[in-house]
């Protein structure tokens, strides 16, 4: 069976005549058994250490047993680590031993640790004989719970089977897993000479060939069972999926107070499932839990969400009349920590700093010049300063509204706010400035200025001046979710200075407004999809960063998706993100990415090759310390709306028609 392919014969074909001359014979293979499906061609056992599975793919395989064993099996899924190592398949014969053969045993091997303890006194050696006492001690307290009825005796062996594709590759991991396993102080065997038997044994027949067992009493038998999955969720939320292991609902609150703080991370790669999870998580959020969502939309993907939740739709592009305007600054409410009251502060000095990170940016442009240093940036910060000193804005909320002119509407009073700043009254500025200014170097750099910054301005008919001007639309409180689609920009510099310019903005018109208060705010999540291109930003990641650790203290979520995990790793300043994110979701990952998610995140082989092979909307959840493998599947009303695959939308609507 194991060593030699089976040939073909007579038997496995039938013969037709209908329609053929009498002497004419028709070989029809006959249909498959399910035996014949699973089954591999053959198996080669000729070799002492592993075995051959011939089939299409030829793979290797190399069975082994546990040898031994710490002294004390109390530890928790102590064999997790195997368990859950890649491409292995595992069984365990557990025997119970009836009562009389337990107390025989046990009695024999108290009197065995006697005469050792006895001889090793004799000889002096008081470190043998005080753990020989203990062992006596412990297989004495053992005996007198077997007799009482508190516990019991079972025999256990534990036979593993590693696959791979490689001779290579399974001594590898021969190697990495009994390394692995040596930490908890189990030491793995291969089955030297019996990989046949050792190979039989992990099949589903439920026979042990091999023998290999060790004794366990009851609490220690705890370990060996392979309960490695852990239920991750809260009493309170929306239902994000199913627990692919057990099949029990997961229940997700971003917002519970057991975390220590509400953003979350998305890895995936292109086609993954990234952005139908992302707008389950937004559709639910707002039905079941009256969270308002914000998306910075770099692929166009959510623009149907916005419709249906009946919420705001904003396109920001060349074509459009939208302008935002990055100068735009609002109050902000502090909470006393004395007192606990509320009061409206003015923030002009890290407004300054987040307009003049953006302008940096600008200047900077997709070719990362050198030109722009130290020097450029206060130039920058010092016109910017000057803007709103100009109109009078201090650190005084006041100061934010015209002194003058006030109404009334009704029964309230209310002022005007004052018209902000632009980049074109910021730019003529800058030309003034210039015009004045007699240092060498300083001229150099007002020079580079100006000259690259001029494609910004609408009074050049910059191509990139939807930045120009007073902003042409408010983020309203109260709409369940509002999506700046940011798709019809140019992908290489455009889509992230929109991106770095609108996370500052939103930050100052949308985050800003939330109350400290947690019984007073609102729950809010801000979406950054395809957070990659921000990356080779500097200021931009900087901004992120800071967003994603303030964020908490405004009853916020900032929840970052990306295909790349490895662009994050390899951007140190970028990781602040991931420490600053109590919610991790990842979901089918490229083989390159594996190796940088495990070290980061510390995966175990089994979830590290489970986020290869798993299907779309299939991935790993983590929320604090726990994990679990998660399946994310909208209802048939979502997919509408969630789906973005054009064939999979035309066959779903082809099935309802013929329904």
């Amino acid at each position: 069976m194991f060593n030699k392919k089976r040939k073909a014969t007579n038997n496995d074909f039938q013969f037709q005549r209908n329609d053929y001359t009498s002497d004419e014979q028709i070989p029809i293979l006959h249909k498959k058994t399910i035996k014949e499906l699973i089954a591999p061609s053959g198996i080669d056992a000729s070799n002492i250490d592993h075995l051959e599975i011939i089939s299409n793919v030829k793979r290797y395989a190399r069975s082994f047993f546990v040898s031994a064993l710490p002294r004390m099996c109390t530890f928790p899924e102590l064999f997790r680590d195997m368990y859950m190592f890649g491409d292995i398949n595992t069984s365990i014969y557990i025997t119970p031993i009836q009562e009389s053969r337990s107390q025989n045993e046990l009695n024999r091997t108290i009197n065995e640790l006697e005469t050792e303890r006895i001889v090793a006194a004799d000889r002096g050696n008081i470190n043998r004989e005080s753990n020989l006492a203990q062992k006596r001690y412990e297989a004495e307290s053992l005996r007198d719970e077997i007799a009482a009825g508190f516990n019991k005796l079972y025999e256990a062996s534990v036979v593993s089977t590693l696959f791979a594709y490689s001779l290579e590759d399974l001594d590898k991991l021969t190697k990495l897993l009994a390394t692995e396993m040596s930490k908890s102080l189990v030491g793995i065997k291969s089955a030297w000479a019996m990989q046949e038997e050792a190979f039989q044994s992990n099949l589903p027949l439920a026979e042990d060939k091999i023998r290999k067992t060790h004794t366990f009493d009851r609490r220690s038998m705890g370990t060996v069972f392979p309960f490695t999955t852990s239920e991750v969720g809260h009493s309170t939320g929306i239902p994000l999926g199913f627990n692919k292991q057990t099949g029990v609902p997961i229940l997700f609150d971003n917002f519970h107070s057991s975390l220590t703080n509400y953003n979350m991370v998305i890895f995936a790669k292109s086609g993954a499932g990234k952005s139908v999870t992302m707008k389950t998580l937004i559709s639910r959020s707002s039905i079941l839990m009256d969270i308002e969502s914000l998306a910075l939309d770099a692929e166009g993907e959510y623009t149907i969400v916005a419709e249906s939740l009946g919420g705001i739709n904003v396109v920001i592009s060349p074509n459009s009349s939208t302008i935002i305007n990055l100068f735009d600054i609002e109050t902000e409410k502090t909470r006393d920590e004395i007192t606990g009251r509320e009061r409206l502060v003015l923030n002009v000095e890290n407004k300054v700093e987040d307009v003049t990170q953006s302008l940096l940016t600008m200047a900077r442009g997709s070719t990362r010049s050198t030109e722009v240093n130290e020097l450029t940036k206060q130039i920058i910060a010092e016109s910017v300063a000057e803007e709103y000193a100009a109109l009078g804005i201090t650190s005084d909320p006041n100061s934010l509204y015209e002194a003058t002119e006030s109404f009334n509407r009704g029964q309230k009073l209310y002022r005007d706010k004052k018209k902000m700043p632009t980049i074109g009254s910021w730019y003529r500025r800058l030309q003034r400035k210039a015009q004045s200014n007699t240092n060498d170097d300083y001229r150099f750099h007002y020079s580079y200025l100006l000259k690259v910054m001029k494609q910004y301005i609408r009074e050049y008919n910059g191509q990139m001046a939807y930045f120009d001007g007073q902003s042409t639309f408010e983020l309203l409180d109260g709409a369940p979710f509002i999506n700046l689609d940011i798709s019809q920009l140019e992908e290489k510099f455009a889509r992230p200075l929109a991106q770095q310019i609108l996370l500052t903005w939103i930050w100052e018109k949308y985050v800003k407004k939330n109350s400290e208060d947690r019984k007073k705010a609102t729950k809010k999540r801000v979406i950054v999809d395809e957070a990659w291109m921000l990356l080779p930003y500097s200021e931009a990641v900087d901004f992120l960063n800071t967003m994603a650790r303030r964020a908490r203290k405004r009853n916020v979520s900032l929840a970052v998706v990306s295909q790349r995990f490895q662009d994050f790793y390899e951007k140190p300043e970028a990781q602040a993100v991931l420490t600053s994110s109590d919610t991790k979701l990842f979901l089918a990952q490229d083989k390159s990415e594996i190796q940088y998610l495990k070290e980061v995140f510390k995966l175990s082989e089994g979830e590290a090759s489970f986020l290869v092979t798993c299907g779309k909307g299939e991935g790993l959840l983590k929320v604090g310390q726990e994990s679990a493998i998660i399946q994310i599947s909208p209802t048939q009303k979502e997919f509408e709306f969630v789906e973005t695959n054009l064939n999979k939308l035309v066959e779903n609507r082809k099935k309802k028609e013929i329904e």
